[in-house]
């Protein structure tokens, strides 16, 4: 009985162990961690985001649901990052790096740029900290898009694309 024991207790510990290794390389996560980045002239534009993967689960209207705040990836709130004061589809946006929320709505979404850029989700997500909302159009897409991907290009246009949608939005220099 005491060998089961020090087994059990043997086997616990290396498999907390394994556990703790594997949180702290994020490349093993289920949802990995992905970097979008652009240079246009001297503004650098990054995006970083946790990539999830649908699964054959509904995502919008169904794991995500329409009309909540969502932080448009997985793990850590995504982040978007400008090097330089700019326009987010028009509108100002100071330098620096922000958590990307969304707000999934079938026929309009909401971006948001919030300047508290070191959040778990969006659980600690307070609207008070907005520095920017925008308004996109969503797309229907035919092909899935099995795995949530960001872009950016090089002539500033953001785009997401998850599931069966897709939305852009354009940065440019101030």
């Amino acid at each position: 009985m005491k060998k089961l024991s020090y087994l059990f207790v043997a086997f616990f510990v290396l498999s907390m162990a394994n556990n703790a290794v594997a949180q702290g390389d994020k490349s093993k996560r289920p949802s990995p961690p992905m970097t979008a980045n652009a240079q246009i002239g001297d503004l650098k534009i990054e995006v970083n985001y946790g990539a999830p993967s649908v699964k054959g689960r509904t995502i919008f209207g169904g794991l995500e649901a329409y009309g909540k705040v969502w932080r448009t990836g997985a793990n850590e709130a995504t982040t978007f990052s400008i090097s330089k004061d700019a326009k987010i589809n028009g509108s100002s946006l100071p330098a620096g790096t922000y958590s990307l929320f969304t707000i999934p709505a079938e026929g309009e979404w909401t971006v948001i740029f919030n300047k508290n850029a070191d959040q778990w989700g969006a659980y600690s997500y307070s609207a008070d900290e907005d520095a920017l909302r925008i308004k996109v159009k969503p797309r229907k897409s035919d092909k899935l898009q099995e795995q949530l991907a960001f872009k950016v290009k090089d002539n500033g246009e953001v785009h997401f694309m998850w599931e069966y949608q897709a939305f852009d939005f354009k940065v440019s220099a101030e």
